[in-house]
């Protein structure tokens, strides 16, 4: 690592898994976010960093995103990628696929329908194991959803993060990144749609010591009211197409329009994992607007992996 991060504690994530955004002591998630700001102003100074490495992607589901921020990341740092997409254990159990794919590669990410398989495929592999998304957690997004806010914000300021429609995956995530950092947490979502409870109770502990609020209410406006960053994400996710006319009803209120904007502070800006719908769960003159942060967002995957795959490999 360049010296200027030299004065970094030890970490214990070398070699470690990241299943869950918990895995990830303070002292980690801070340095990772200081290494990603880092390796966005100084990419030449990682150019060879996994030199001699393979990573290999198992993807479950689809990605743009994902799939081409880890490849380029491993590349740019050195290393090699081998890409699988489909059921991971479909044709043979977790176990076995685990202790084949850690004779061949130096870490798994894993893109998958269920936490369970993660977590199987963690127990099984003496290689670190990254989730890549599962239907729990989304860390690795929430990292660059962390360093785009940190870009956005004075580091003083006490920031406001509203995440408006879904308790998922992509907002568990957010919520105890959020709180950890110092940032005051607020989930706008409808009755029958709330986050996980062992999330949130988890959440409020971090916020207790972090000195963080954090607040859920079924009132999309009283959500958006004074954030400094309003979030959303889709209100279909994959596999949930059968639940499409219930939960476009459910969710009709909770779009991110002008209107809605229009309560948040006057620096806000608005941010989404993507792939978005516009003209559902946002509109088009809110994602396309100045205050806009999605493409941070999707450029900033690209340092927070690298940074990530740094800690754990290096």
């Amino acid at each position: 690592m360049p010296s200027r991060l030299a004065a970094n504690p030890i970490l214990k994530a070398s070699g470690s898994d990241l299943l869950r955004d918990l895995d990830l002591t303070d002292d980690e998630l801070q340095y990772l976010l200081e290494l990603a700001a880092d390796v966005k102003r100084c990419p030449a100074d990682y150019a060879q960093s996994l030199a001699g490495k393979s990573i290999a992607l198992l993807f479950e589901k689809p990605s743009l995103r994902t799939r081409l921020t880890f490849e380029l990341a491993v590349k740019q740092l050195g290393g090699n990628s081998v890409f699988t997409e489909g059921p991971v254990g479909g044709r043979e159990p977790l176990k076995d696929v685990a202790r084949n794919v850690d004779r061949w590669v130096s870490a798994i990410v894993a893109r998958v329908f269920s936490q369970d398989t993660v977590e199987e495929l963690a127990r099984w592999s003496s290689a670190p194991v990254i989730n890549a998304l599962s239907d729990m957690y989304h860390p690795c997004q929430a990292l660059a959803d962390a360093q785009t806010i940190r870009e956005r914000f004075n580091a003083q300021e006490k920031v406001k993060v509203a995440f408006i429609g879904d308790g998922n995956n992509v907002a568990h995530s957010l919520m105890i990144t959020a709180v950890r950092l110092g940032m005051d947490f607020t989930l706008g979502c409808p009755q029958g749609f709330l986050p996980n409870p062992e999330v949130v109770a988890q959440a409020e502990g971090l916020a207790a010591v972090s000195g963080a609020s954090l607040s859920i209410t079924h009132d999309p406006r009283e959500a958006a009211q004074g954030a400094q960053a309003i979030y959303t994400d889709v209100w279909i996710s994959m596999g949930q197409e059968r639940e499409t006319a219930r939960r476009k009803k459910a969710f009709q209120a909770f779009q991110v329009n002008e209107e809605l904007f229009a309560l948040a502070r006057p620096n806000a800006i608005f941010m989404h994992c993507l792939p978005a719908r516009r003209e559902e769960e946002v509109t088009e003159a809110v994602i396309e607007s100045e205050r806009s942060a999605i493409f941070d967002q999707a450029e900033n995957r690209l340092h927070a992996q690298k940074a990530l795959l740094l800690m754990m490999l290096s």
